[in-house]
């Protein structure tokens, strides 16, 4: 499954400010958006957000309705949470999350 373009532009405009210093990239076979080298959130290719978020947090985050921890090679991985499509059908979640993503990627030493 491609990502989802829609999705995509919706997080190209909930970056807002961020825009400018946001660079793509395809990632996890989805279009990821990255600040200082470090992946913020992607539209997945598995639908809906992948976010990256303070490992710490993550899997309390990970109790909400439609949102996972990411899985990789049969391995939950804290940090890296998958948010369904539902979940960020309106305005102000996905602002939620893509500010989630924004933030903690802002924290990381640049790449």
């Amino acid at each position: 499954m491609a990502y989802d373009e829609e999705l995509a532009e919706r997080i190209r405009d909930a970056l807002g400010p961020a825009r400018g210093l946001t660079v793509e990239k395809k990632m996890f076979g989805g279009l990821a958006f990255l600040i200082g080298g470090n992946m913020a959130v992607a539209a997945s290719g598995q639908g809906g957000l992948l976010v990256r978020t303070d490992p710490d947090s993550s899997v309390e985050l990970a109790r909400r309705d439609a949102v996972e921890l990411m899985v990789m090679r049969g391995r939950e991985m804290k940090g890296w949470l998958r948010v369904a499509a539902e979940a960020v059908d309106d305005h102000d979640a996905l602002d939620e999350w893509v500010g989630r993503g924004v933030a903690y990627a802002r924290s990381l030493p640049p790449k």
